[in-house]
């Protein structure tokens, strides 16, 4: 193992606020730009940032549809759920606007395990007419999705509205997560449910799957005696008689937003206009730890960006299966319930999703090239939160936590990888999920804090987000609307973006560290004393137990001794007598703390390879069946010498894992690692924002054997480095998620049209998604502590490699802290 004790990057020279020249009261932004017609969103990436830049038609690389052919009114689902043979099946209804003229092909987002039965078309108020068969056809597209041809009759002309019906059936696609009883926490009855960020939900329902869409959608969801189903919807109702439940998202949504989950769940109001549902045995654990916060967090929200638009605020917990930490469905956040155990992370991760309401969900990244547009400023968001509720010296030290770990990254990563850049370029074929790393969540808020420091007053600022909320509410923007808007916003500072060290371009382009930290020195009675106790333990000896007398880690919060533990990591291997007093003074101290804390400690023991404390390791890996525990220790104890103890409690716990998370340490255990393939060093855990299991699935997609015409793939013309698709092994997580499934085979079907040149949908399965997550969540959002490194790309470093090395585990919290 290396050992890495460096210092953090040096910054450059934008610590201080460069001077402002004219100054406006607090509170006071001055006089609104005028809300100007908006043309077409540009591909950011590929043009310089700065006002009157031209607009060019938005390109999203991610998705093989035709979206800008369309407008997509709304959306209905129809969908049974079979837990039996674990199938939804049903239909999807799209009301669609074509835009442009001689359009007759719709070309919609799908995926190998989702099964099209048959597609047809009506022009609403036409008269009685029956709905025409549509012909179709099934394309490869890349390893997360396929592409869905529909050639449409000559009804479809612009400006006509018509509904466009796909019956389907899908089973278990990278979006749809199947628990079988001994799988959920209460172990008595199946749960199901979705996760569709970023990439995931054309596996759910044919989709324009791409966050540049957003439309309003309904659903009806019927079920078996017993289930309780939940959406990312405004509105709901339920029929006890016929068991169909009713929902309804009256705000506009992009696709990835969509989430559902069914099960054995129940409810208790925290809130004016929040729940907490869970399992009946987890449900007086969560409400007892959140009581009433999530009002006064909104309250303090709203004081700051002004009003929350989206009316319910709810949280479901979810079993340790759930793939990432958080995720932030409006009106319905899903959070995994391990995280229970600590509650400022729990704390960080809810204020997290709750600051998504504002940034990501209202106003989205229009491309997941700039994801830190959602993420970037969620964190921002969540950090003015927390500073109002909760002071400035513990929004410190968790921004310290999470600054640690983004130089951490760069260090492993070197400042030229071009995955820390905010504006990442990939080609098609790479999965967005393997993007969401910690540069996306803390380069990306460096940034905006920077713009906050431009402006010269953080009250100043907090009025111009309000004012950007309400400008492009309901839109998905790129960069260069918020820059636009933030120069509009404040004319003085136009040159600014100008100044040698200052230039947005150098922000959004450029590799390496952020130009600018916020100064942390208000958190300085929280740090010092962690700074002056990894400074005793800094030698080669162990301290005198008199000179850790003023030292009490029992009064220590959580992230105290979490960037404590991280710091020590970084120093791993230590000396054995080190380790061995570190253990004495310390590990029953952590024994009595929450998993945070613990796995943080059990990674040092096996970096270190400290026998003595393995019946804690045996215990932690017992308990723990979720990914975010489990993968990081796994990586450890494989890179190690400890190898023959991983595989000995993988083979006592295996019947209680999922079988994505199952797979995916049958993977680091049993399979040969490439050749440039290196071990987790000095990942330490969590900073988990809500990271997924990034899907690297060795998909070939088979739904009918016609030769890929994927009309819509313009390659993105990149410049410099771009990230692209190379088969990775051992690609590592992100916050959405993409799950780590392998072995999935599509059900044989041969469908066939009522109409001339009938299309048959020749779909034999065998998909094999060969997806080796060793993730950690995340996007998120989007999380995992600790994971597994790779190789350095070269200096053309190809995406996949570049982002699996990125997404590294350092264990990104949300999807986002949420995902």
């Amino acid at each position: 193992m290396a050992e890495l004790h460096q210092t953090p990057t040096s910054l450059c020279c934008c610590r201080k606020s460069p001077p402002i020249s004219g100054s406006r009261g607090v509170g006071d932004p001055g006089p609104r730009p005028s809300s100007t017609p908006r043309g077409p969103l540009v591909d950011v990436a590929s043009a310089g940032p700065g006002p009157g830049t031209p607009r060019g038609p938005l390109v999203d690389v991610a998705s093989a549809s035709n979206f800008r052919c369309f407008q997509l009114r709304h959306l209905h689902l129809d969908l049974r759920l079979n837990f039996a043979v674990k199938e939804m099946s049903g239909w999807a209804v799209l009301d669609l606007v074509p835009v442009q003229p001689g359009v007759q092909t719709l070309v919609l987002d799908s995926h190998p395990s989702l099964l099209i039965h048959s597609i047809d078309c009506k022009v609403p108020g036409a008269g009685p007419e029956e709905p025409v068969s549509l012909t179709y056809r099934v394309d490869p597209f890349t390893d997360y999705g396929s592409s869905l041809n529909v050639s449409l009759s000559a009804a479809a002309k612009p400006g006509r509205l018509i509904q466009i019906t796909v019956r389907y059936s899908t089973t278990d696609g990278p979006a749809i997560w199947w628990l079988d009883p001994e799988l959920t926490c209460g172990q008595t009855r199946p749960l199901v449910f979705t996760q569709g960020h970023s990439v995931c939900n054309r596996s759910f329902f044919p989709c324009f799957d791409t966050p540049a869409v957003k439309s309003t959608y309904t659903a009806t969801v019927r079920v078996p005696d017993g289930v309780t189903v939940l959406m990312s919807a405004s509105r709901s109702s339920y029929s006890k008689q016929d068991r169909v439940f009713q929902f309804s998202m009256e705000l506009p949504v992009p696709s990835y937003l969509v989430a559902l989950v069914a099960g054995e769940l129940q409810h208790v109001d925290v809130g004016p206009r929040s729940r907490v549902w869970a399992e009946p045995c987890l449900l007086a654990c969560a409400v007892k730890k959140l009581g009433g916060s999530v009002e006064r967090w909104l309250g303090v929200a709203e004081e700051l960006f002004g009003p929350y638009l989206w009316g319910r605020c709810d949280l479901v917990f979810l079993p340790p299966s759930f793939p990432i930490v958080a995720m932030e469905n409006p009106c319905l956040t899903f959070i995994i319930a391990s995280i229970l155990e600590s509650s400022e992370f729990l704390l960080i991760d809810v204020v997290h999703e709750i600051a998504h309401g504002w940034f990501g969900n209202a106003v989205t990244n229009a491309t997941w090239e700039e994801m830190w547009l959602s993420e970037g400023l969620a964190t921002y968001a969540q950090r003015r939160i927390t500073t109002e509720a909760y002071g400035e010296a513990f929004t410190c030290l968790e921004t310290a936590v999470r600054l640690d770990a983004l130089h951490r990254q760069l260090r492993l990563l070197g400042d030229n990888n071009p995955v820390s850049r905010l504006q990442v370029k990939f080609e098609p074929g790479v999965n967005p999920s393997s993007l969401m790393n910690l540069f996306t969540y803390e380069k990306g808020f460096c940034f905006v804090a920077y713009l906050s420091e431009l402006c010269g007053d953080v009250r100043r600022f907090d009025c111009f987000l309000r004012d950007y909320i309400s400008e492009f509410k309901f839109q998905s923007v790129g960069a260069l609307d918020l820059i636009d808007f933030f120069l509009r916003y404040f004319p003085e500072l136009k040159d600014a973006g100008h100044r040698e060290g200052l230039e947005f371009e150098r922000w959004l382009s450029g590799s390496g560290p952020p130009l600018f930290q916020p100064d942390l020195s208000a958190g300085g009675a929280l740090l010092r004393p962690v700074q002056d106790l990894c400074e005793l333990w800094r030698a080669r000896e162990a301290p005198s137990p008199h000179s850790l007398l003023p030292f009490d880690l029992s009064a220590w919060s959580t992230f105290q001794i979490v960037l404590f533990l991280d710091r020590m990591l970084d120093r791993s291997p230590l000396p054995q007598d080190v380790m061995s007093s570190l253990s004495v003074c310390y590990s029953s101290v952590f024994d009595g703390l929450n998993a945070e804390v613990q796995i943080r400690w059990l990674q040092m023991v096996v970096r270190n390879s400290f026998y003595p404390e393995l019946p804690r390791l045996r215990a932690f890996l017992l308990k723990h069946t979720s990914r975010m525990y489990t993968v990081p220790l796994y990586d450890d104890l494989v890179a190690g010498v400890m190898k023959c103890v991983a595989v000995e409690i993988f083979n006592q716990t295996q019947r209680r894992l999922h079988p994505n998370l199952r797979r995916t340490l049958q993977q680091i255990l049993f399979q040969t690692p490439t050749q440039n393939q290196t071990p987790s060093q000095n990942q330490t855990p969590s900073q988990n924002q809500n990271q997924t299991p990034s899907q690297n699935q060795n998909q070939t997609p088979t739904q009918n054997q016609t030769p890929s015409q994927n009309q819509n793939q313009t390659p993105t013309q990149n410049q410099n480095q771009t990230l692209t698709q190379t088969p990775t092994q051992n690609q590592t997580p992100t916050k959405t998620p993409t799950q780590t499934q392998t072995g999935f085979t599509t059900p044989t079907a041969s469908t066939h049209q009522n109409q001339t040149g009938s299309t048959n949908q020749n779909q034999t399965g065998s998909t094999n998604q060969n997806q080796t997550g060793s993730t950690n969540q995340n996007q998120t959002g989007s999380p995992i502590p600790g994971s597994p490194t790779f190789p350095l790309p070269a200096a053309t470093a190809t995406a996949s490699a570049a982002a699996a090395a990125t997404t590294t585990a350092i264990a990104l919290r949300d999807v986002n802290v949420s995902a």
